[in-house]
């Protein structure tokens, strides 16, 4: 039913924007379209991510959104870096940690979080 069908993330939080220079300006992804000053969409490859304004904003726990981004993590760890993004580091059996990348042997795993919580994943896998 939907297996040939696009899906796309959405993204809870509280101050828009807040939101929009962080995934725009930090981020670097480009507006799609703007749904007043509740709802922008950001072009994210071939799709789109929405972040809208929620009173349940960062609640969640887990990834809110993945990228795979392939042998680019590095320089995409280096420019988030040099612009102030802190990574997050979880201890996982067999799994090692340094410069901000969790390493299990060839895949190679990040993990930070937007201005509202929300935890963003980008690994190695494409």
């Amino acid at each position: 039913m939907l297996k040939d069908k696009a899906s796309s993330a959405i993204v809870a939080v509280k101050d828009l924007t807040r939101a929009r220079a962080f995934y725009g300006t930090t981020l670097g992804l480009e507006v799609d379209r703007e749904e007043g000053d509740q709802v922008v969409m950001f072009r994210t490859g071939a799709t789109r991510m929405g972040v809208y304004v929620s009173e349940f904003a960062g609640s969640n726990q887990a990834n809110a959104v993945v990228w795979g981004v392939g042998d680019d993590l590095e320089a995409i760890v280096a420019d988030l870096a040099a612009k102030g993004v802190v990574f997050e580091h979880y201890d996982m059996p067999d799994v090692t940690f340094s410069g901000g990348i969790h390493h299990a042997g060839d895949f190679r795993m990040v993990w930070l979080k937007d201005p509202d919580g929300n935890i963003l994943h980008l690994n190695s896998g494409t």
